[in-house]
């Protein structure tokens, strides 16, 4: 049987970013478990913190200046996930500023 259509497809929209945002702070904390990375006290405290504001408010931040209005996590957050994940598998982290190298020549 097929569940009816969401009344306002915005807040499918925002209850499925949710739900995304929830699978990456799970699966970064799982995989770093996993492989036996050590997270830093900071960024365990970040992880959960971020996960319990998801779970209890639907976004980790209120300032509508630092995100999307419909985004779960704001910019930063969503980078410093990225990072974080980047640590639990083991994959060098990349430079977030800084000069990119030059396409041609020299």
């Amino acid at each position: 049987m097929k569940s009816k259509p969401p009344e306002n497809p915005f807040e499918a929209a925002r209850e499925a970013a949710r739900r995304r945002a929830l699978r990456a702070l799970k699966r970064a904390k799982k995989v770093a478990a996993q492989t036996g990375v050590e997270l830093s006290e900071w960024e365990d405290e970040f992880l959960g913190s971020v996960s319990e504001r998801v779970e209890t408010y639907g976004r980790a931040f209120a300032d509508p200046d630092k995100g999307a209005m419909g985004a779960p996590l704001s910019a930063m957050q969503g980078q410093k996930l990225k990072e974080i994940s980047a640590k639990a598998k083991g994959q060098p982290l990349k430079p977030r500023w800084g000069r990119r190298k030059p396409v041609g020549g020299a």
